[in-house]
Order: structure tokens, then C-alpha cells, then sequence
């Protein structure tokens, strides 16, 4: 009687099983909407926030504390995820991340509203990382490549509806539910996996590594700075600058040392014994360098110089985040299905190479349909990078360092970002500023000595002859910027060539799709269990 009732019991678990994970998979997806979103809603809010609050000299700061304390919190949360337990750091994550975004909405000045969004992006730092751990969790690296894909989706979306969305709730219901807006849906995200997510709990009899915590968190926040201020606030040789780097180099290097010796590191250096950790980790670096000075300049050269609206600059991407859509969803689908990925990395290096060249030669006679189709032929490169890099990553390393995998894949890309809207930002502005000088004299320079981007109403304003001159200036500032990125990505292709591929470890066919990566040998029985 027992024994019939068995198969019975796995059975009706084996129904219930993928309707878990779809449940699970949904949480997660609105975690990491919350994640893409909130920067970009905000971004839009930004000149409403400022009329009210004032302080518009610190206003940057609102964006800098922001990404500080989320590059600074995530290698962090990936390890405490790793110690004590994924579900519950992911869930004070989220808690975290929604008390900043209350905070920020009921912000009475400028210094509150920084000091809220450094809250915010305490517990922001955590919501990558658990997506990404959750799904290594859960879902075996041969079948993770669609639903990572669907990731890739939900950033695509993100990035083209953030202003769209931003705007409106701006314009309808005021700056503040910028911010609250974030409350409903990180509740249901919330409650969706408080019930339905349930992986093995865990407690690591050591103690968390705060002096090797500390020591990354100063080296990180002295490369933000650095990338955020030089050639802004400070000149890239200003004795300010030269501080940080300095600061930067002792902490990052003193933080290497301590790894070595500490009980439990943040970030365990075996992984990088890993030729394709190593190797995901460099491709996920150049990544963001490209992605994000793409979305900065891409926008500011449509509207600039092929006179788009700035109101819709969300939509001015879409060729390029379409085709990453698209593509990312075909390439997670072909890695489950074949069980193969190395042509990805390969295609889509060449790929970005390629779109990088294209964008670099668009002219101010470029018409739109020519830089859309170069557009995506950059988005279809990254679309094939987007989520590989972290497929490989969390392949290349054992479950219980999954954690710290996800994080430090992820600061990699997050630090790209950051390396590369400084530099492209810098070489962008130092053309732009030469060209105005040149074709428009003094005006010219009078012009762009305090910012080489000019908005919508200043470019208005200007006489035909420095508009014209601007347009021509713009136009070599984004040559001169991709032209950089594409040089930039011969690095990634060169590191992809070198990508060994390991078969990807599934779930064989008498294992549900629930089951957590990794060999049979290293899944820990209540793993299966997890869902």
C-alpha cells in the first residue's frame, strides 16, 4: 500500500513541481525589473526632483550613492547568500532595497534623498545577484540558458519602457512615486517567494569577512569615484583623482593579500583557477564597457543630430535592445537544447566588433534607418553575450560558491559600465570640445567648456551656423567613442577564443527540471526538495 502510494506522491510533485518554478521564476523577474528600472525612472524625474528639493549642485550625487553602495554591497550579498542561505539574504535584499525606495519617496531635501538612495542601493546590490544564484539554484546550467534569456528580456524592457514609464508617473501622480512605485510590485515579489521558494537553509559557522569586506568596499568606491569625477568635477591628474587611484590600488591589493588568509573570504580566489571563470568574467567586463557608453551615446546623437524627440529616448534604442531580445532568447534556447555555448561568446564578440565599427562611421548625413540597422547588429552581439557569460561563470565553479560567482560576474559588468562611460564619456567630450573650436571659434568653445552635451532648448537656442557646427562635433565625439569600444572588444573575442566548453551539467532524464546545477555527486539532497 505504502509502496503504490509513493510514485503516486512523486508524481503529483512532479506536476506541481514546474508550476513552482514558474511562480518562482515570475518573483524573480519582477526583483529584476525593480533592479533595471529604478535608475532610469528616476533619471527622468531628476529636473522635477530638483525644482522642488533644490540643491542642484548635488545632484549627481543622487546617481553616485546610488551606484556606490550597489557596486560596493554586491560581491556581499553573493557570499552571505553563499554562508547563510540564499532565500533568506535575497528576501532581506528586497527589503532593504524597498525601505530606501519608501525613504526616497518621502525625502524632504537633497541630503536625505542621497542618503536614502545609498539605502536603496544597499539592498539593490543583493537583487542581481539572487536572481541570477536563485536560478543556479534551481534550474540545471543545460536548462538555464532559456530562462536567463527571458532575463535578458526583462532587461531589454526595462532599459527601452525605464523613461517611458519615469515620465509619465512624473508628470501624473508627482517625482515621489518615482520611487514608491517599487513598493507593490517588491511585495509581491515578496510574498511570491516567502510561499513558494523554499531551498535548503544553511549556517556557516564562520565569521563574515568584514576587514576583506571593508578593504573591497574602499577599492570599488575609489573606481567609481575616480571614473565618476575625472575629467567632470576633477581633471583626470588633479591631485584629488591621483588620491583615489592611489587609495584604490592600497585597498584592492591589501584585499588580494587578506584573501589568501582569511577563513571565509568574500570572494574565494580558487574560483579564478577557473580558466572559464576567469575568462566569463573579463567577456562580462567589456560587456558593460560597451553597453552602457552605447545606451549613453547613442541617444544624445539621435537627438542631436538626426533631431529625434528626447521625450521617447527610451525608444530610441529599440533596434539595438530588440535585436539583444531576440537573440538572447534564440541563444539561451540552442545552449538547452544542443548543450553547447562557445560559438556564442565567439559570434557575439565578432558581432560587437562589427556594430561597434558600423556606429563609429555614422556622419550627420547617416539617416535613421542606416544607425537602427547598425544598432542591431551591436544588439544582436550582446544578446549573444548578455547571459552566457554568466551561464559559464556559474558552470565553471562548484554550488556552494555559486553565490560569489553570480557577484563577482556581476561587479565585473557593473564596473565595465562604470570604466566605460568614464573613458568614452572622456574621449566623447575632449572631440566634441577640439571640433567646436575648431568649425565655431570662440563661441564654440564658450559653448561646451562646461559640458560638451547640450540639451534640447540650449541646442534650439544656438544660431544655425554652432548648431550645425555642434551636429558636426557630436558626430565626431561617437566616432571617436565607438571607434574606442571596438577596439575594446577585440579583447573580448580574444578571451572568448580561449573559452573551453565543459559540458554543461543538467538534469538527466529521470530528474525534473527542478533540480538544483550541478553533478549528481555535488547536489546536496534537500536541493531536490527545493521547489
Amino acid at each position: 500500500m505504502a509502496d503504490s502510494a509513493a510514485p503516486a506522491a512523486d508524481g503529483e510533485k512532479s506536476e506541481k513541481q514546474p508550476r513552482s518554478i514558474r511562480v518562482v521564476l515570475l518573483a524573480l523577474m519582477i526583483t529584476m525589473m525593480l533592479a533595471m528600472l529604478d535608475n532610469m525612472i528616476v533619471g527622468t524625474a531628476m529636473p522635477t526632483i530638483v525644482g522642488e528639493l533644490g540643491g542642484l549642485e548635488h545632484l549627481s550625487w543622487v546617481v553616485t550613492a546610488y551606484t556606490l553602495a550597489t557596486a560596493a554591497a554586491t560581491p556581499l550579498w553573493g557570499k552571505l547568500g553563499d554562508m547563510y542561505g540564499r532565500k533568506g539574504s535575497f528576501m532581506t535584499s528586497i527589503v532593504i532595497f524597498l525601505v530606501g525606495s519608501a525613504l526616497s519617496g518621502m525625502a524632504q531635501n537633497m541630503g536625505q534623498l542621497i542618503g536614502f538612495r545609498a539605502v536603496q542601493g544597499l539592498g539593490a546590490g543583493g537583487l542581481m545577484v539572487g536572481v541570477m544564484a536563485i536560478i543556479g539554484d534551481l534550474i540545471p546550467p543545460r536548462e538555464r540558458g532559456k530562462y536567463q534569456g527571458m532575463m535578458a528580456g526583462v532587461m531589454a524592457l526595462a532599459m527601452i519602457g525605464g523613461p517611458l514609464v519615469g515620465g509619465t508617473i512624473t508628470d501624473n501622480w508627482g517625482w515621489r512615486w518615482a520611487f514608491y512605485i517599487n513598493l507593490p510590485l517588491g511585495v509581491v515579489a515578496l510574498a511570491a517567494i516567502s510561499v513558494v521558494l523554499h531551498l535548503p537553509k544553511k549556517r556557516s559557522q564562520a565569521r563574515v569577512d568584514y576587514l576583506g569586506a571593508a578593504l573591497l568596499t574602499v577599492g570599488i568606491t575609489s573606481i567609481v569615484l575616480v571614473t565618476t569625477w575625472g575629467g567632470s568635477q576633477y581633471a583626470w591628474t588633479s591631485a584629488r583623482i591621483m588620491e583615489l587611484i592611489g587609495i584604490g590600488v592600497a585597498a584592492l591589493v591589501g584585499f588580494l593579500f587578506w584573501q589568501t588568509k582569511a577563513a571565509e573570504p568574500v570572494v574565494p580566489l580558487h574560483i579564478f583557477r577557473s580558466r572559464n571563470f576567469s575568462l566569463m568574467s573579463a567577456i562580462g567586463f567589456i560587456t558593460g564597457f560597451v553597453m552602457f557608453g552605447a545606451t549613453l551615446f547613442l541617444p544624445l546623437y539621435q537627438q542631436a543630430v538626426q533631431g529625434a524627440s528626447a521625450t521617447n529616448s527610451g525608444l530610441l534604442l529599440l533596434p539595438m535592445l530588440g535585436a539583444m531580445l531576440v537573440v538572447s532568447m534564440i541563444a539561451g534556447r540552442v545552449t538547452t537544447n544542443s548543450g553547447r555555448y562557445k560559438v556564442f561568446p565567439v559570434v557575439g564578440s565578432v558581432l560587437m566588433i562589427a556594430g561597434l565599427f558600423l556606429l563609429s562611421q555614422m556622419d550627420t548625413g547617416t539617416s535613421r534607418f542606416t544607425s537602427g540597422v547598425y544598432m542591431a547588429v551591436l544588439g544582436a552581439g550582446m544578446g549573444c553575450l548578455m547571459q552566457v557569460t554568466m551561464l559559464v561563470a556559474q558552470n565553471s565553479v562548484e554550488m556552494r560558491d555559486m553565490g560569489v560567482a553570480s557577484s563577482t560576474t556581476t561587479l565585473a559588468r557593473t564596473l565595465g559600465s562604470s570604466f566605460g562611460v568614464a573613458i568614452m564619456g572622456a574621449l566623447f567630450n575632449n572631440r566634441v570640445q577640439h571640433v567646436m573650436a575648431e568649425r565655431a571659434g570662440a563661441l564654440g568653445s564658450k559653448l561646451t567648456e562646461q559640458s560638451a552635451q547640450l540639451d534640447a532648448k540650449s541646442l534650439q537656442k544656438l544660431p544655425a551656423a554652432a548648431r550645425e557646427a555642434y551636429q558636426h562635433a557630436v558626430s565626431a565625439g561617437t566616432h571617436s567613442a565607438f571607434l574606442l569600444g571596438a577596439v575594446v572588444a577585440v579583447l573580448a573575442l580574444a578571451a572568448a577564443v580561449f573559452v573551453k566548453e565543459v559540458p554543461l551539467r543538467g538534469a538527466g532524464p529521470d530528474k525534473q527540471a527542478g533540480a538544483a546545477a550541478g553533478d549528481a555527486a555535488d547536489v546536496p539532497p534537500a536541493v531536490a526538495e527545493a521547489v
